[in-house]
């Protein structure tokens, strides 16, 4: 097919992993987001069961979205995934660990009466929700300043770099703004959950949240437009050419990160859509439209994430060693052959994994009250 010649299926590679990261951070980011403020919510046992059980039957399947994106970079964008995670190797395992403690935090917490065991539990639930979005933001805020990696003449990814050099103000203000997204996110998700107190709390934590949002995505957008060198092509690295990332002139100019917008204004859209859905998130959940102000909260993530992919495109992991060896869609890629074969994968299971999420949560519909906990206290989690 026409259609799937080797230059649209890099476009397309780059439209379905921005998709997968977008079902990541619209889903797991709200059950992180309970999580962080687990012990903020709840002042009782069961307000905390209340909060735990909003989340409880979905957070795990939540998860393949994250399984699903990490696949996709390793069948698509190969080289991204070997010099990403060797590079940021100490950041993947905190990462790693974090999301290794939630399973038995979520189902052992319950397990025992004594208030030790279940406050060491929350404690693991708290902590373990703050680090994987902290990683993410910091992580995505180094793309926009770029990272250490070069190529040698054997075409060997080669790191310059240490953990703490990825700590730079933009990228930490990065993360402190995914925090209070996933925070914002969760505390919509659990005023639809919940009632009484739980609610009232929840609102509270939705009202800060949406704010810092609001405040954190414009000054970063003002950061990068006049104090962060960005990125052009100015020869080579065409959509249609060979996958070999060293095959292109880049040069550095502040501001340029901005360039997308001119070029292709309907992009404007997605930092509209940050703004608007933090401001209809704050202003909904003031107004106790609960779901109303989830869908808010979610259409702000998209429109945040959607941002920094605009931002970036073609790029997808600008190199401050040498910026000629820049990843971008188009020469970070797999084979044609591969792409092709990942493509009908995707196509056949991605709307299969929508599909049976979607009948999960339907089927598991509905608030959790302390009285349910009190009711059903040897069943839930």
């Amino acid at each position: 097919m026409e259609f799937l010649d080797y230059a649209s299926l890099k476009f397309l590679w780059w439209a379905i992993i921005g998709f997968l990261w977008i079902g990541f951070a619209v889903t797991v980011g709200f059950d992180l987001g309970i999580a962080m403020m687990l012990r903020y919510v709840g002042r009782t046992d069961e307000e905390r069961r209340v909060a735990i059980n909003a989340v409880a039957p979905h957070w795990d399947g939540n998860q393949v979205w994250l399984v699903l994106a990490a696949g996709a970079l390793f069948a698509a964008w190969p080289n991204v995934y070997a010099t990403a995670f060797s590079g940021m190797y100490l950041a993947m395992m905190i990462l790693l660990f974090a999301l290794i403690g939630r399973p038995p935090a979520f189902d052992y917490r319950s397990k025992l009466e004594g208030s030790k065991w279940r406050n060491t539990w929350d404690w693991v639930l708290v902590s373990t929700g703050f680090v994987p979005p902290l990683i993410f933001g910091v992580a995505m805020g180094n793309m926009f300043l770029g990272l250490p990696f070069q190529f040698d003449d054997y075409m060997r990814s080669t790191w310059d770099g240490g953990f703490l050099d990825l700590l730079h103000p933009f990228a930490i203000l990065s993360g402190v703004l995914a925090i209070a997204m996933f925070l914002m996110q969760g505390g919509t998700y659990l005023m639809v959950r919940s009632d009484a107190e739980v609610y009232k709390r929840a609102q509270r934590v939705v009202d800060l949240a949406a704010t810092i949002v609001f405040i954190l995505f414009a000054a970063l957008g003002i950061w990068i437009f006049f104090g962060i060198d960005g990125m052009r092509i100015i020869s080579g690295g065409e959509p249609g050419g060979v996958a070999n990332p060293t095959l292109k002139t880049v040069e550095v100019v502040t501001g340029a990160w901005t360039d997308n917008y001119s070029k292709y204004p309907l992009m404007l859209i997605a930092p509209v859509l940050g703004f608007l859905g933090a401001a209809a998130a704050l202003i909904l959940s003031k107004s106790g439209k609960a779901a109303s102000a989830f869908w808010g909260s979610s259409l702000s993530v998209i429109g945040i994430i959607l941002t920094a992919g605009f931002s970036l495109f073609p790029f997808i992991m600008p190199s401050s060693l040498n910026p000629n060896h820049s990843f971008t869609a188009w020469d970070a890629v797999g084979s044609e052959l591969t792409l092709t074969v990942s493509f009908w994968a995707a196509v056949v299971f991605v709307p299969i994994i929508i599909l049976y999420t979607s009948w999960c949560y339907k089927k598991m519909w509905g608030p959790h009250t302390v009285e349910s906990i009190k009711e059903n206290s040897h069943s839930l989690y």
